[in-house]
């Protein structure tokens, strides 16, 4: 099989701003002295784990591939419920998560390095999604910056305060490619695209493990959920996912390969069968294209129970045949279940399993927790002062603010409605409006609420001289609307209403799947009823998915999605809204007009009967009765208080060999009143393929700030890179020709031009 190169990479002539291009997740390529140090010290590593392996008795190995968690029950080898520091002290424990203080993770470890035999230390794990103590926009909505610089910010961030609490190692980036908004997991990962997919999962891990494991404030990084968890039917978290090796390699798999590039040492099986196969019990992703393929190096571990859960999967016939299953398949250690630590031993005993299958297992568990430097001081993550000067510090919640307002899209903005000026009277209506705890979103870490001011206050400090009213008119899923007539009271005094709707904080993140993605509960009659009045309505959305907004986006007269956007995030919308910040995001996944149309994304492929925007009453078309195949808001979309022009789209050439590139150039123009950014997209189709191909597919893209009145030349590279893809034979490469390249502000609003890749 060809190797499977990882996610295409423009590079292009960074013009303002922020650039991606493939020297990204390729640094350490192209430093040889870096590398030689490195493999040195991987040398050095192995020996120190080859001279413990020698003194290690079975059991003692079976325990380091053992993950307990601090919270939950233990089921121990005598089918008993065990005390975890018993089981640590009797070595059947390699490391712990959700232990949530210094205090606690000291003890621990106290336990570990002096009262076992070979005073092996634990590693410790948490949840640290999008942030540990300051919490950051849920990572959908950090997508939506499409500000990699800024996402790397926020795990460095989020690195520093987690091993400041003692942690040493986090169960993200979570990398899933998802395209059903169904799934309440689309909330943590980075939306629909591969591209985009690829560059923020390298920029996560890169912020998570800094300039390499061994510093205190480093964190190890898992990519997961490996591998297509994005992609469960009928959008039903856990459940089953069926898809071509084709997609699979050319969607679903690219992130996860770019955070194996950039660093990541562990990986996190998925929950669900892959084509029949459970992740945690696959060969396939496990064996032949995580470790042949991509040569990974880390360790493997099961999601919360998983190898258990092959006896529900009905793929093992109990708990003993479960771990045969998992560790053949390449899962290293086992998340709570308790099935490696009651069953290992039989097997091998049995010989249904080898000694070597649990030394390779221990040497990869081993490694990783000396490169952490946890054997030449255990207790390097176990600073109290540094636990508590890290917390909430100024520059902190700084970056969490910035990052904040740079994932906020601007859906609709009508005859300038935004940004306001002080001193108005304005009508704060919502169920969301006073909350602090649905700003955190799911997934919040050790994230205090407490510390969190609502939109309501913040609204009300930015009205310098105005002033502010607040009713909340409904809660988010309830039926009642008895509070309905105190917010048209509300209304009727105001010059603007501000409606803070949307979903609760744990309506998304996981077993959070729902069947219907519009408004819960009565918010959108609210809505109605508030529109009434005839007052300028603004909706500012919290929430962790796509909703389906048709009736909402028809009434309102401005609209804000700013997702669940951390501790900082009531600032950041109050600022956003009057003009403090002026929004710059887009969206990173595709926003339908009805769950009917899902699942819906920008790069679909064209069918043998597309429909025809230019006849779209002729019947036979790929299309529906009763909605347009257009989404709401596609893929990239994201209005600005400016304005921005293109120029028409210049190609150097207008053909090319697959070892010579084209330059593509625009001219984008602030033409508005405001000082702004823009995302600036390029996109590429080819024409013609030995395989259908994607009528869009994303390739590059650049950050620009323009002030207003200014204009500025953006370019971008194409070359083999750019054009590679998946053929008829399953091996990566290129084809001759003809091709289209498309630049503009989203994949909906582009311009195009021609060219031809030659033989």
């Amino acid at each position: 099989m060809s190797r499977i190169p990882i996610t295409i990479l423009c590079s292009f002539v960074i013009v303002s701003g922020i650039g991606v291009g493939v020297a990204d997740l390729s640094q350490a390529d192209t430093n040889p002295v870096a590398t030689t140090e490195q493999s040195s010290a991987d040398r050095a590593i192995s020996q120190k784990v080859d001279a413990l392996m020698a003194k290690m008795s079975l059991d003692e190995k079976i325990g380091q591939m053992v993950l307990f968690t601090h919270s939950g029950s233990i089921t121990g080898p005598t089918g008993q419920q065990e005390n975890l520091a018993d089981e640590v002290r009797t070595g059947n424990c390699g490391g712990i998560f959700n232990a949530h203080t210094v205090k606690t993770i000291r003890a621990f470890q106290k336990i570990a390095v002096e009262q076992t035999r070979l005073k092996i230390p634990l590693i410790f794990g948490n949840d640290v999604i999008h942030g540990y103590k300051t919490i950051f926009p849920i990572p959908l909505a950090q997508a939506s910056s499409w500000d990699t610089n800024a996402i790397e910010t926020s795990t460095r961030i989020a690195a520093t305060e987690a091993t400041a609490g003692g942690v040493n190692w986090t169960f993200a980036p979570m990398v899933d490619i998802a395209r059903d908004p169904r799934w309440g997991r689309i909330a943590e990962g980075a939306g629909e695209d591969p591209y985009l997919g690829s560059q923020i999962a390298a920029a996560q891990v890169r912020g998570f493990q800094g300039t390499g494991l061994g510093s205190p404030s480093n964190l190890l990084a898992c990519a997961k959920h490996f591998a297509a968890y994005g992609a469960v039917q009928a959008g039903r978290d856990y459940f089953t996912v069926d898809m071509s090796e084709r997609t699979l390699r050319e969607v679903y798999l690219p992130p996860y390969k770019a955070a194996i590039d950039a660093g990541a040492l562990s990986v996190m099986c998925a929950f669900i069968d892959l084509n029949g196969v459970p992740a945690t019990a696959n060969p396939f992703l496990l064996k032949q294209i995580l470790r042949d393929e991509w040569g990974f190096k880390g360790f493997v571990v099961s999601d919360y129970h998983a190898i258990n859960e092959l006896v529900d999967h009905g793929f093992a016939t109990d708990e003993y045949d479960a771990a045969k299953e998992a560790l053949d398949a390449g899962v290293d250690m086992d998340m709570q279940g308790g099935a490696y630590l009651n069953n290992l031993k039989k097997a091998v005993a049995n010989g249904d399993i080898s000694q070597d299958q649990i030394d390779d297992a221990v040497k990869r568990i081993l490694t990783v927790k000396f490169k952490l430097g946890l054997f030449d001081d255990p207790f390097r993550y176990c600073d109290e002062n540094r636990e508590t000067n890290l917390q909430f510090t100024a520059g902190n919640l700084e970056a969490a603010y910035n990052v904040a307002c740079e994932s906020m899209v601007l859906l609709k903005n009508t005859n300038q409605t935004l940004p306001f000026k002080p001193g108005l009277k304005i009508a704060v209506i919502g169920p969301l409006a006073q909350s602090t705890r649905d700003l955190l979103g799911s997934w919040a870490a050790r994230g205090d609420s407490d510390k969190v001011e609502s939109v309501l206050s913040c609204i009300a400090r930015d009205n310098v001289g105005g002033q502010t009213l607040c009713e909340k008119g409904c809660d988010v899923s309830s039926m009642d609307k008895s509070g309905f007539p105190k917010a048209l009271k509300i209304a009727k005094r105001a010059d603007f209403v501000v409606m803070v709707l949307g979903e609760s904080a744990n309506m998304s993140g996981e077993a959070e799947s729902r069947t219907s993605i519009s408004l819960p509960g009565v918010q959108t009659e609210l809505l109605e009823e508030i529109k009434k009045t005839g007052r300028k309505i603004v909706v500012v959305l919290l929430n962790g998915r796509p909703l389906t907004l048709g009736e909402e986006s028809g009434i309102a007269d401005a609209m804000l999605e700013a997702w669940q956007p951390g501790t900082e995030g009531g600032k950041a919308i109050a600022d956003v809204l009057f003009g403090k910040h002026n929004p710059s995001a887009k969206l990173p996944v595709t926003f339908p007009r009805n769950v009917g149309q899902v699942p819906i994304y920008y790069s679909e492929k064209n069918s043998g009967r597309p429909f025809d925007p230019a006849n779209p009453s002729a019947k036979y078309k790929s299309t529906y009765l009763d909605s347009p195949n257009d989404p709401l808001y596609p893929f990239g979309f994201g209005l600005s208080y400016t304005k921005f022009a293109y120029s028409d789209i210049q190609l150097s050439k207008n053909s090319m060999t697959p070892d010579d590139q084209i330059t593509v150039t625009v001219k984008v123009s602030n033409v508005g009143n405001f000082d702004g950014a823009e995302i600036v997209q390029l996109y590429i189709r080819d024409m013609v393929g030995s395989v259908t191909r994607p009528v869009l597919e994303l390739k590059g893209f650049q950050r620009i700030d323009l002030k207003a009145g200014d204009s500025r030349d953006v370019s971008f590279t194409i070359g083999r890179k750019e054009l590679t893809f998946l053929r008829r034979d399953m091996a990566w490469g290129t084809e001759p020709g003809k091709y289209k390249a498309f630049v503009g502000p989203s994949s909906g609003d582009l311009q195009s031009a021609d060219f031809e890749l030659e033989k």
